[in-house]
């Protein structure tokens, strides 16, 4: 019998960077047109003329927006490329942190490659500056920046997403619709966080959750794990494919939250009304709010790469929970916000006997901040300043 041709499948194209146009960061060669055009967009000038003029921008926009364009061109006259971009944003951080008495305290980056790609999986309290704060570390220490897991929820105008893109951000499409297009979107991001690490040895920040977690409780969603593994090779363990990402999980600590209110006055309304109606760009007054307010002693933990891999999605969530929750720097703030809502126990004044703080001077701190939302708020707002504690005695117990 006379052998049968057999039709072998086409090889699949080899996937590049082209591959992700739609969700990477901008390249260095498209930084000029996408600058030049942010500085056309009226509503990007005036939100800048707005956070550092608000008062007088109320009277006089047409006489800020000139000034405002003025000093852009003249601050990037010679910047060209991301790198000197983001050189910029870090020069303004710092003189943010100088003006408000902000102190970044850094730990863990000496057990990292400075050559080596890693996923930083992290706790998330602010919008901005936690991807900010931690690029802004790894320059310190003289390493390579990193691209940001940013949601398409927060990309509610265009200049939004133009500048989020310049600053090294990647989409996360979350508003897709419809269970078969949401898999692709999933399954395209986790294509592009392993090429990102693998291909192009880029570093990549990202939540451990979907959005912050205004309660202070951190925990890590089964379901980011899984998405990292959705695009791994047939003959590959989940747990081989995550520990080729090398995954390092980050712990940040703030003594202050300047969106405390706002967050408050969110979970109060799910609590009490079962619903909270988030305004049009809400989201781009808390970055705003996060950026500008004082955030006292900020502490940035780098935990040990998980270097072992992991037989499935919920034992990784829970190596990385207890990294994040016993690395997390407790502070003055949180420690009074639990004696006020649940009392001092021997083991909690021990613990807070370790701490040097002014307690005297952070509790009056306190009072005064409480003093400046509704009161029906304040629990609320105590319980995220107190719920790290809970967690780390509840780890520790």
């Amino acid at each position: 019998m006379p052998a049968q041709n057999q039709t072998q499948a086409p090889e699949e194209p080899p996937v590049t960077a082209a591959h992700f146009d739609d969700i990477r960061p901008y390249n260095d060669d498209e930084f000029p047109a996408i600058f030049s055009r942010l500085l056309r967009e009226r509503e990007f000038v005036d939100t800048l003329a707005s956070m550092k003029f608000p008062r007088l921008f109320h009277w006089v926009p047409w006489l800020l927006r000139p000034f405002i364009l003025h000093s852009m061109k003249r601050s990037f006259t010679n910047v060209n490329n991301l790198a000197a971009f983001q050189t910029i944003i870090g020069d303004q951080l710092q003189k943010l942190l100088d003006k408000d008495g902000s102190q970044l305290t850094v730990s863990g980056l000496d057990k990292l490659d400075p050559e080596q790609s890693y996923l930083f999986i992290s706790n998330h309290r602010d919008i901005a500056m936690d991807p900010a704060l931690t690029i802004f570390a790894l320059h310190q220490r003289g390493m390579d920046s990193l691209r940001i897991a940013i949601g398409d929820n927060l990309l509610t105008k265009p200049f939004v997403c133009d500048l989020m893109r310049l600053n090294k951000s990647f989409i996360v499409r979350r508003s897709v619709a419809g269970r078969r297009e949401k898999l692709a979107a999933l399954k395209h991001l986790s294509a592009y966080i392993r090429f990102s690490l693998q291909e192009e040895n880029q570093s990549i920040w990202i939540a451990q959750r979907e959005g912050r977690a205004k309660d202070g409780l951190d925990g890590t969603e089964t379901a980011l794990l899984k998405m990292l593994a959705l695009c791994k090779s047939k003959n590959e363990s989940f747990g081989e494919a995550l520990k080729s990402l090398n995954v390092v999980p980050v712990s940040l600590s703030y003594e202050w939250d300047p969106c405390d209110g706002a967050k408050a006055k969110e979970l109060y309304a799910h609590q009490a009304e079962g619903g909270y109606e988030k305004g049009e760009h809400e989201d781009i007054a808390s970055i705003y709010q996060g950026i500008v307010g004082n955030k006292g002693h900020i502490y940035i933990t780098f935990g040990d790469l998980l270097n072992e891999p992991f037989d499935d999605a919920a034992s990784m969530a829970a190596e990385i929970d207890r990294q994040i929750i016993g690395n997390y720097q407790l502070q003055a703030t949180h420690w009074i916000a639990y004696e006020r809502l649940h009392g001092l126990s021997e083991k909690v004044v021990q613990v807070r006997e370790t701490l040097e703080a002014d307690w005297q001077a952070v509790a009056q701190a306190f009072d005064a901040r409480l003093s400046t939302i509704p009161e029906k708020h304040r629990e609320t707002l105590l319980a995220a300043y107190a719920n790290p504690v809970v967690q780390y005695l509840h780890l520790n117990s």
